[in-house]
Parts: C-alpha cells; structure tokens; sequence
C-alpha cells in the first residue's frame, strides 16, 4: 500500500495497480479539501495536489472567518444559493465535529443619511436570497445592542443568524476524512504544466508526473494559470489584500455582534467581529495588486484600520493590538464564483471563490461533483465516511486543561506549554501523532493555537521549535 500522504523526499506514486487517479484536485484549501471529502465518499482513485507544505495555507488560513447567511449575495447567483446550502451543511458538519462555532448575529450599520436610506432595499435583497430573519433597528436599539459603538449611528439591519468559525479546522477536518478514506495528498507538489490526452492527463509537477481521467482545478489565486494549462483564458485572477488588526481577548467585551458596513461597489467594507478565540477582529483592507505572494502588513493600511475602527468602536483602539496579518482573495471581475465544467476536457474549473468560499465550501464540493458526474465520471455507489472528532479551539470549557477527569487520566492534558492560549503538552503530542501533523511552527498553530497569543510565541516558541527539531521535519 503506497501512503495516502506524501511530500518533499517521497516518491510521487500513482495507484497500485500502475492506473491513472479517477480524479485529480489541484489546491487544498478550503474548497479543495471539501472537494476531495465529498469525492471520498465514492469508490474512486483520488488524488489532492498541493503546491504547499500543507493544507489551507493560502486564503483559507486569513480570512475573516465568518459563516454567512448570504443575504447580501446577488439574489439569482450560483454563489447566492451555494452559500445558502454550504451554511446549513457546514453548520451542521462543525456541530458533528467539534469546529468551533458561534452564532453572534450581525448588525450592518448606517453612519450617513445615504446609508441609511440604502437598508430597505438591503433587507429585500435578504429576503429576494431566501432570508426571512433580517430586520431594521432604530438608533435607540443598535445603541442599545452595541452599547460600545461610536456615537452617530442612524440605524442597522440585523442579521441575526451571522456566525462565526474557525478557518484552521475546517479545511483540516475536511482533509483528514478524505485521507483516511483512501485520498492520495501530494504536499509540496505544484503543477506547471497539464498535457491533455484523448483518456488522461499528464500532469507535470515539481515532483515528477501524474496521471488522472478527469481534473478539478481548485487552485484559488492561481486557478487563471492552471486554466490556460488546460487551453483556456476565461478570467483573470486579481490578488485583492485584505489586512487585518487582531486584538486582545481582553477587548472581547467590547462588541457583541459582527459589525458591518453598508457594503459599496469596492467591498464589504472593514468591519468588527469576535472571533471564536476570543479575540476581536478589525478589517480587511481591498486593495487590488498584481502580486499573488503579497500578504505583507502596509503602514498605510494598518493606519486606514485604525481610522475606521475609531469610529465604529472607539475604545476598541485602546486595547492591545496581539496580531497583524494580511489575506489575499482571488478578485475575477464579476460578482459571482467563476465554476464551469469542460466536458471536452474532462474538467471543473473553479474559480474565483470569494470571502464567502469558506461558509460555501461544502455545497461547492458536493454542485462540483455532480458537474464531474455529467462530464462522464462514474461516480459508483457512494457510502458514509468515518466519524470524526476534531481537537477542539474554542475558548469555552470544551478546552483540555479545564477537563478535570481528562486530566487526571493524563497529566499532559493538565501541563501547559503556550500560556496565552491555554495550550498543552497533550494537544501538542495530538497533533504530531494525527493523521496531518504538522510540519512548522505556523502549521501547529493553526492545529493548537499554540504561539497565537498575546506574546506572539515570545514564550514558548524555542521549545514549540525543539519540538519539530526532535521529529526531524
């Protein structure tokens, strides 16, 4: 048996039997990784390339993490109705697995008489999207929701059903079903070239050849390149940063709700949310680029932040400010997600996944396998997955070290090592011992929150280090 996950220094194998993979997903991000569980369920050779040293690290691992409604959607749109099931699907999925969740509602916030006028129509587009929960407050309750909020709101549209979840675990439970199910990860493994022949594909990697029947390109900034790969030039992926100001836990009282603005023809705009660590964020930034490695934190944009956030939460600006990170989100020009299946290649293309590509993941998994399915692949008769249980990153006392009985039956799970976070020796042991371990520091944080705190890993970082020293990573 060949192993189901491979890297820098293995053999790139292909099945046993010397037959190319049913199904090729090229990029494990979110969307990638949903693809590659929902396909999991089927009994196919399936492979998952990632041109990373793991999974979600692209615009998966800095995002907003919020779990949309989609009232907002452009009503009618694939998007619109992807986000709508992908919402109810990963709420359920996260309630059956441990991702953290919580449902804080949002308040989209008028500041001018302009915005104002703009939340009737805003509320019709909600309901036009199948949303029915959403209504207008006056001034007198959004102060009285948001006791915090700068003085001069004129009013809100409440969306109370607006979540928030962790971005890190969902693409790495999504990833570690599919490879327990048999799914091939190739890590460290890019595509630069597809040679498409009249049964299968020849990919050229940075890791030797790979052949499969049919191809998905999931490939998130880079989706526009591996498309004209495959012959064709239908969008343009545009890098567009958003950066983004974490503060303290200790400014988590300051807000109760995701703060939105009325959104303008440039973006959502910079909001206010919690987050479920505790935390409090501020942003993003929408600035389009032509660099797709450009997640470096600006001056101008960190002072643009500051700006907006003095006038929806003053007092927000007096706390800590524990992180600065910076995203990019794959921009295409058009108000919808670019996913398109090519039958005469035996491929999906999708692209152009927006902020909202997280909520919708899982309803684009299951849209992107029926597309396979009408293109010739024989999906067989599918079956249930393996029940998972995810190490869980919430701030409640789901937490290890707060498990008395869990404790006292191993004292690890009582011994911590990031004290910020709250992080132990045993959830550290967890996770090099899972079916993903990580292979840097930044991948045991986004496993553990170890090194994510206040101190920025001031403290534990050398000996989180000499950890991956000792397994040779």
């Amino acid at each position: 048996m060949i192993p189901t996950v491979t890297t820098v220094g293995d053999p790139l194998p292909e099945p046993p039997d010397g037959a190319p993979y049913d199904v090729t997903v090229i990029g494990a991000g979110v969307v990638g990784t949903a693809l590659a569980r929902a396909l999991a369920h089927h009994p196919l050779r399936i492979a998952l390339v990632e041109a990373s040293d793991d999974i979600g690290t692209g615009t998966s691992k800095a995002n907003t993490a919020i779990l949309h409604t989609g009232f907002d959607a452009v009503p009618g749109s694939l998007e619109a109705r992807l986000v709508r099931e992908g919402q109810r699907k990963l709420a359920e999925y996260a309630a059956a697995t441990g991702i953290p969740v919580e449902r804080v509602g949002a308040l989209l916030v008028a500041w001018d008489d302009e915005q104002h006028a703009a939340l009737p129509a805003l509320l019709a587009k909600a309901e036009a999207n199948g949303y029915h929960a959403a209504r207008i407050l006056d001034a007198d309750e959004v102060a009285a929701r948001e006791p915090a909020l700068g003085p001069g709101a004129l009013g809100a549209l409440e969306i109370p059903d607006e979540s928030v979840i962790c971005p890190w675990t969902t693409p790495l439970a999504f990833a570690t079903q599919a490879v327990r199910a048999g799914v091939h990860l190739h890590l460290d493994c890019r595509v630069t070239a597809i040679a498409t022949g009249k049964n299968v594909h020849t990919l050229t990697t940075s890791r030797g050849p790979l052949r499969t029947r049919f191809l998905v390109n999931a490939a998130g900034l880079h989706a526009d390149v591996v498309d004209r790969m495959l012959g064709y030039d239908a969008f343009t992926v545009t890098p567009r940063r958003g950066q983004l100001l974490v503060f303290d836990k200790l400014a988590r009282d300051l807000v109760r709700h995701i703060l939105l603005p009325v959104p303008t023809a440039a973006g959502k705009g910079v909001l206010v949310a919690p987050t479920v660590f505790g935390n409090v964020l501020l942003g993003p930034t929408a600035e389009d680029l032509d660099d797709k490695t450009a997640t470096e934190s600006t001056g101008e944009g960190i002072a643009l932040l500051r700006e907006k956030g003095r006038r929806i939460l003053p007092r927000l600006l007096d706390e800590e400010v524990t992180a600065v990170y910076a995203g990019l989100r794959a921009a295409t020009g058009r108000e919808d997600y670019r996913i398109q299946d090519r039958p005469e290649r035996r491929a999906v293309t999708v692209g152009g996944i927006r902020s909202t590509g997280l909520t919708a993941s899982m309803a684009i998994a299951d849209h992107v396998t029926g597309l396979l399915a009408g293109i010739g692949l024989d999906l067989g008769e599918p079956a249930s997955l393996a029940p998972l249980t995810m190490p869980y990153l919430g701030t409640d006392d789901r937490r290890p070290y707060l498990n008395a009985a869990l404790v006292a039956r191993d004292p690890a799970y009582g011994t911590i090592v990031c004290h910020c976070e709250r992080v132990t020796e045993g959830e550290i042991r967890d996770a090099f011992a899972a079916t993903l371990p990580p292979r840097t520091p930044a991948g045991l944080a986004r496993r553990t929150r170890a090194g994510n705190g206040r101190c920025q890993g001031f403290a534990c970082g050398a000996g989180l280090r000499a950890r991956f020293e000792g397994t040779g990573t």
